[in-house]
């Protein structure tokens, strides 16, 4: 993630809110974020893997981040990529799958949600499931405050931006992204994470307004809880994951259900 600037936060459009209405088909689903997943992790895959084979929810929603860096669909077939989707072809058989870009994982294409048999989700949507309407997002659209990344994010979000990467060696896509994710890390070891841009309230509560629900749930912040934006309105965030680098290792669930919501340990993990 970009450090936040001391900038005055900038003004954010709002979003065309796209709809999966799922319910009395859905009764139970599972919301995660932010794995970041890569050669590097292999304890965080197996957990997903795990959680994944032996979770009872009907669907289980990735809000981003699954990948530490995605360089473009044709790095699929080999590698620690090709070991990924594996576990999501096997998981997309026995459950429902669904997958929302990230700012790490944007450059995923209709190639690797074909393959993998995802339900592509549209930043931000509206889930009705469970008897209740809920508001899903990454959450990095909403981080106003930090001016540079969301310049970087304008830009990198174009057709004409990606199909400019996208056209480059595979082999130097993945170098670019290595010298991203390194300067990322040097930025982040520079400050906690307590000090990184979070969610504008203001927007947030706009974007709840205007999708007509008061429930956003998201990730990108890596600062798990929950948030009382309005007397009306709150946000529920993510946890990261990391089970092969931190101390104690980090993952966790935020299931669904026609009780409400509760965090979780992944099952069987």
């Amino acid at each position: 993630m970009p450090s936040p600037t001391a900038a005055a936060p900038m003004s954010l459009a709002l979003p065309r809110f796209s709809e999966l209405s799922m319910e009395g088909v859905w009764s139970t689903v599972d919301f995660l974020s932010d794995l970041h997943l890569d050669a590097d992790h292999p304890a965080t895959l197996a957990a997903l893997a795990s959680h994944l084979r032996h979770t009872p929810a009907d669907a289980v929603l990735i809000l981003g981040d699954l990948f530490e860096a995605w360089v473009g669909d044709d790095a699929r077939h080999a590698g620690w990529e090709r070991r990924i989707v594996d576990v999501l072809q096997q998981a997309s058989s026995r459950i429902a799958v669904g997958f929302m870009a990230g700012n790490r994982d944007f450059l995923v294409g209709a190639a690797l949600v074909r393959d993998c048999g995802l339900i592509a989700l549209a930043d931000p949507t509206v889930l009705q499931a469970c008897g209740r309407r809920v508001l899903l997002s990454h959450g990095d659209a909403l981080c106003l405050e930090d001016l540079a990344y969301q310049r970087f994010r304008q830009e990198v979000r174009q057709d004409a931006w990606r199909e400019r990467f996208l056209a480059r060696p595979l082999a130097e896509r993945r170098a670019l992204a290595a010298q991203m994710r390194a300067a990322s890390r040097a930025r982040q070891a520079a400050g906690q994470p307590e000090t990184w841009a979070d969610l504008d309230d203001a927007a947030t509560v706009q974007w709840l307004h205007e999708a007509g629900v008061d429930c956003l749930v998201h990730g990108h912040t890596h600062r798990p809880g929950e948030h009382l934006l309005s007397p009306r309105h709150r946000r529920l965030v993510l946890s990261d994951w990391d089970c092969d680098h931190a101390q104690p290792p980090r993952a966790e669930v935020l299931r669904l259900s026609a009780t409400g919501f509760r965090r979780l340990p992944p099952d069987h993990a």
